[in-house]
This record gives C-alpha cells, structure tokens and sequence, in this order.
C-alpha cells in the first residue's frame, strides 16, 4: 500500500486508490449514522483531508470517537471521488490507527481564531496553523529557489563564520563571543583581558558574510553566502530581529550596472517560483492576509524595475506635497515612508543608487564627484528596501581613507587590505534578508511570524 501526503492525495487522478496517510487531527465530527468525518493534515499542503471513518471500526467507540485536534493519527483505505463541495477527494478509511493522543482541554491551538501574538506563545505548536504552515511552505520555497538561482548563475555556495573578529557596517551593534566566566570576572574588578579568551582577541556573531565573500569571490569569481547573521540592536519593532538569515552575492569583475542587473533578475526568479510552486498557499494570503498580493508580486515579476538617483529621490520627495514624520533633506538616511511614497509614485518596483557617502559603510566605492558612493537599495511596493548593495571600493588609497574616517584600526583589517594589494578587481555584491522576502510574499506584517523561532530583545525561547 502506498504511503501518499494529504497533497498528494487531493490532487490523485487515478481513482479510486488505496493509500496510506499520515498526520494530525484538525477536526472530528460524527454523523447521526453512524460513521464520522475526520480532517486530517500533515502539513504538505494548506488543505486538509476528509476521511470517512465507518462506525465498523473495531476501534471506532473506543478510539475514532475520542480523537481530538492534535491527535496523530495513520489511516489507511481508499481514496475516492467526493460528492462533498470543496474539495475533489475524500478517503474512505479500512483502519485508523492513533499514534500520539492529544488532550483536547490543554491543547492550545482550539478551534477558534488566535493573534499572531498569541500564537508566539506557542511557536513549537504555531506551524500546524494553517497562516504559519503557509508561510512556512513559502520559505522553503524562497530558499530552495535562491540556491537553484545562484547556482545556475554560476556562483558558488561559500560558508562563512559565525564567529568573527571583524564588523562589517562598523555599527558596533553585535553580539559579543566569550568563554569566560563573567560573573568571577565582574568580582574580581579587573578589567576584560581578551587575549584570556578563548580565541585570544575580542569575537563577536557575525552581522554580515560580505567581508569574508569578497575574499573568495577574489578567487573563484563569484560566490554566495546564505545564512544567519545578528544584530545586538535593541530595536522592539515587527521590522527588526535580533538573528535573522541574508543573502549574500558577490561577484568579481561586477560593477554597480552588473549588481543591479543581477538583483532584478534574482528577485524575480524567486517570487515566480513562489508563484508556480506556491499557488494555494499564495492564494491563502491573497484572500486572508492581504488583499491583491497576488497582483502585487507579479508587478515586481512583470514590470522592468524603474532607476533614480538618491538625489533624484529627495528631489521627489521634497518637492511633493506629502506629510512625511521624517524631515526630508540631501544627506539623510531615507525612513520606510519615504522608500512607501517612492515606489508608490513610480507603481512598482524601484532601484535607488548613489547615496552619500556620509551614511553609507567604508567599503562602498567614493564615486567620481567625492560625494556620493556606487551604492543600491531595491524597492518594493508595500515593503520598501528589499535588498542592499553595492559596487565595492576596489583602490587601496581610497579605502584607507575611508576606514580611517570611519575610525577603524587597519591591522584588524589587515586581510581585507591585502586584496587591494594583491590582483585587486572590481567587484560588487548585495544582501537580501530572507525574512523580509517571505515578509513580502506573503503579506504578514510583523516579522517574527516569518522565522520559526522568532529572536528579539528579551526574548529567547525555545
């Protein structure tokens, strides 16, 4: 007998079929003549599965009729046409065997609606919903299709650490690595000695794989990275956490055309793959989350991205008759209402290039005027800054200078130097945070119901 998941069996064409499903209860309801309905999903798929369970059971009184939501269950009988609307098949159950017993008073996840917050009570348990198991779905699918895109780009797949000495966007907003006892640290009124630790020198979690990528697109030509990254930044938004997953593409001989190029070709690959593969769990969102996503994400997959300077856009903005709560001026870095308003004038998506040197990282390469640097951001309707980029600083002399004003210590550097002195190259690359692509398919407005274990400030469980 086949074993077949509930997607498989609701898209069966050959019936009727014997099989084999395994999964959990949603719903059980008996019928006055004597047989009960039973929904059952195993997570594969958004809908479920009715099966008709005969009042013949030999474990029909003392099993059938007390399962509840939660209980595990195998069923095994014949798959049929449904005379039911809603759904094309059902499965006659010959047996259903219970695996794992749920208690229906304690059971979180009753039949009724929970908020999102609620359920983060619950995020062992949230996935068996039916938003957060669609969610789920789309992220496997963003990550499955990141990889198949890098990889039939030519790019290979680059490990790189957790633990670093170095800090990429030198915000100094990381998480620190240690070995050392703290507390008889903090009783001994001596001062933190990092050459004591573990690694010898102060270590943190890394904030970005760039630094390191570059070396080794410095060698194969072009790399990717795709893993999680940290930031120590107490921000207590839905826009922020503390781990999250990037990636990151960085390719020699690339300059800020090439970058762009690459970025709109990604994004539009992994939202028509979500689309294809995606296509009940899509229309979910469509009609539950958010109305027109749909719509919404073919724009970014159909529509050429449109282009405007950083200075083209202030001038946009200035001179619009919006009420923004950010002030607006040549030089600041653009808030979420602003990059909102942005792609809402253009109906679509947008690449913003050329920013100020001033609010962008030392690594960035000074353009010509001395002002501005080859940078990127991409722009969605609905989400704003999707992905961030940029040419990288491949001179020696400029990229001294800019660390120096950027205040950071060559030596610890010293390995990033060296490729400026050895065969330097143009080059260029981005990063895409995962959650905010599945943020953007999807709908869902708060970020920690995009990641399965949500981190944020004074909160770590599970």
């Amino acid at each position: 007998m086949d074993w077949k998941t509930i997607d498989a069996c609701r898209r069966c064409e050959t019936l009727p079929q014997r099989v084999e499903v395994r999964g959990w209860v949603r719903t059980r309801r008996d019928s006055k003549g004597g047989f009960s309905f039973i929904e059952v999903n195993d997570g594969t798929c958004l809908g479920n599965l009715q099966v008709v369970a005969p009042g013949e059971l030999d474990n029909y009184a003392s099993e059938v009729q007390k399962l509840t939501a939660g209980c595990s269950v195998v069923v095994q009988g014949e798959l049929v046409e449904s005379p039911a609307k809603g759904q094309s098949t059902e499965l006659h159950a010959q047996s259903v065997r219970v695996i794992g017993w749920c208690d229906g008073e304690t059971y979180p996840l009753q039949k009724k609606r929970h908020s999102f917050e609620k359920l983060r009570e619950w995020s062992h348990l949230r996935a068996r919903t039916n938003t957060l198991g669609a969610v789920m779905r789309v992220r496997n699918r963003l990550s499955q299709s990141i990889h198949r895109f890098f990889d039939d780009a030519g790019f290979y797949y680059l490990h790189t650490p957790i633990v670093t000495a170095s800090d990429c966007e030198g915000a100094g907003e990381m998480f620190r690595v240690t070995t050392l006892d703290l507390e008889k640290l903090a009783g001994s009124n001596r001062p933190f000695d990092p050459s004591q630790d573990f690694f010898g020198k102060p270590t943190h979690l890394t904030v970005s794989g760039q630094l390191e990528g570059e070396t080794y697109a410095s060698a194969l030509s072009k790399i990717y990275t795709f893993g999680p990254t940290f930031r120590a930044e107490n921000s207590n938004t839905s826009r922020h956490l503390a781990e999250f997953w990037m990636v990151e593409p960085e390719a020699a001989f690339f300059d800020l055309r090439d970058n762009m190029k690459l970025a709109e070709s990604f994004l539009k690959h992994i939202f028509s793959d979500v689309l294809e593969h995606c296509a009940e769990d899509m229309e979910f969102f469509d009609q539950r989350i958010e109305k027109g996503k749909i719509d919404q994400v073919k724009s970014v997959i159909e529509k050429p991205f449109e282009h405007m300077t950083y200075t083209e856009a202030v001038d946009r903005l200035t001179s619009s008759k919006e009420s923004f709560e950010y002030p607006v001026k040549w030089g600041i870095d653009l808030q979420a209402e602003h990059e909102k308003y942005l792609t809402q004038l253009v109906d679509g998506p947008l690449i913003l290039t050329d920013y100020p040197s001033t609010i962008k990282p030392f690594y960035m390469r000074v353009s010509d005027d001395e002002k501005t640097v080859a940078a990127m951001d991409v722009l969605v309707p609905g989400v704003g800054e999707i992905i961030g980029g940029s040419q990288r600083e491949e001179r020696l002399d400029v990229l001294l200078r800019r660390m120096n004003e950027a205040g950071l210590d060559e030596k610890e550097y010293w390995w990033y130097i060296d490729l400026r002195r050895f065969g330097s190259v143009p080059h260029a690359g981005f990063g895409l945070g995962l959650e905010r692509a599945v943020q953007y398919a999807t709908g869902m407005t708060n970020i920690r119901d995009v990641i399965p274990f949500p981190r944020t400030p004074g909160n770590a469980e599970f």
